[in-house]
């Protein structure tokens, strides 16, 4: 390759380089524009951007002091629940001891009830029904005697039936 061509070679690039920071400065230059319009734009909202995030940090933390307010209160419901529930299983189990211990008591006194109705009813069947169980077998053999005086007639021994031979 010779020189001149070289030379041509090298200036075609140097142009097309020299294009091209053109096209690079005109690009940077709308991108310096846009952004200028762009802060112009942004610029009036910026203090009202700030009044918010303030008003945001205050809102949280506000939340935060609250949900502590909450969560404080609901460990100390939680606490006090705790303590009345245990105070209330300790008068259950104590209503259930003295319920127990009650109807043991019952239980004794109506089996000693039961065992005095049965020793008054022995007594009276002792003591009032076999005495007059006795009379009346008594009487019942008094009168058959009185019965059997009263008749005079004693049949004989070839009136006896079939079944009074039996007995003879």
């Amino acid at each position: 390759m010779n020189e001149t061509t070289l030379l041509y070679v090298m200036t075609a690039f140097v142009i097309i380089s020299a294009i091209a920071l053109c096209v690079q400065a005109g690009m940077l230059a709308g991108i310096y524009k846009t952004t200028k319009l762009l802060q112009q734009k942004i610029d009036p909202l910026v203090p009202k951007v700030e009044s918010l995030v303030e008003r945001a940090n205050s809102t949280v933390e506000q939340s935060g002091r609250q949900i502590t307010e909450i969560t404080a209160r609901a460990n100390d419901i939680l606490d006090s629940t705790k303590r009345q529930l245990a105070i209330v299983e300790e008068v259950v189990g104590d209503a259930a001891v003295r319920a127990k211990v009650q109807m043991e008591r019952v239980e004794l006194v109506l089996d000693d009830t039961l065992s005095r109705a049965h020793e008054t009813v022995a007594l009276v069947h002792d003591g009032i029904m076999r005495p007059l169980r006795e009379i009346n077998g008594i009487a019942v053999g008094i009168r058959a005697a009185l019965n059997a005086l009263g008749r005079g007639d004693r049949p004989t021994v070839d009136q006896a039936t079939s079944d009074e031979e039996m007995f003879i």
